[in-house]
């Protein structure tokens, strides 16, 4: 499960790239671990055009992180991890939700101070 999570996000990091990837890019360096009898890899490349990748991990998870150059020169990075309990991206580049409004803060502060007593 983890490693098709992995092959998702290259994926969607190919395709969002789309015609901007720089088709004669080369390997500058690339290090790979054969899985072990528990399961733990690591590995990590970087190419000319500015893509970094590592990941880590074994049967438990997997970390790592991306990092590329966007057509507008801005760098990306996304850190990861993906376990039993899903993928979790995190990065500037990504959305973020709205902050809770006043009442729902006052409401949930309310709540924790008036608990039933067990």
């Amino acid at each position: 499960m983890f490693k098709l999570s992995l092959c998702l996000v290259a994926a969607l990091l190919v395709c969002a790239l789309g015609d901007h990837i720089n088709k004669d890019a080369q390997i500058l360096s690339e290090r790979s671990s054969t899985p072990d009898s528990e399961g733990n890899f690591a590995y990590a490349f970087e190419t000319s055009n500015g893509i970094n990748q590592q990941a880590s991990g074994n049967i438990n998870g997997v970390s790592g992180e991306s990092e590329f150059v966007a057509p507008n020169g801005e760098v990306i990075k996304t850190t990861y991890t993906a376990d039993e309990n899903g993928y979790h991206p995190q990065g500037d580049h990504l959305p973020t939700p709205p902050p809770y409004p006043d009442y729902v803060v006052r409401l949930l502060q309310y709540l924790a101070e008036h608990a039933p007593q067990e």
